[in-house]
């Protein structure tokens, strides 16, 4: 990726704050929002808005790759129980 993918580039400071690692969001970059969701993608870490609505979440499971999950997961075998109590 190039910087021109970016629209507003920017470097900026990591530091403490208690026991967290926090990053200064500058001025020209700041979000008009309470709450953030934080992730790791392809080595990047991403913070945006946080997403309020399903129709998004539909959306990122939209987007998964199609082998996502495609050898199935390891589940235990459903426990045993009574019904007749």
């Amino acid at each position: 990726m190039t910087d021109a993918v970016f629209s507003n580039h920017v470097t900026t400071r990591v530091f403490k704050s208690g026991n967290s690692q926090a990053v200064r969001i500058p001025k020209e970059l700041q979000l008009d929002v309470d709450e953030v969701e934080i992730f790791s993608r392809d080595g990047d870490l991403v913070i945006r808005p946080k997403r309020k609505n399903l129709l998004e979440a539909l959306e990122i499971l939209a987007s998964l790759p199609d082998d996502f999950m495609e050898d199935g997961r390891e589940d235990l075998p459903p426990q045993e129980r009574n019904f007749d109590l």
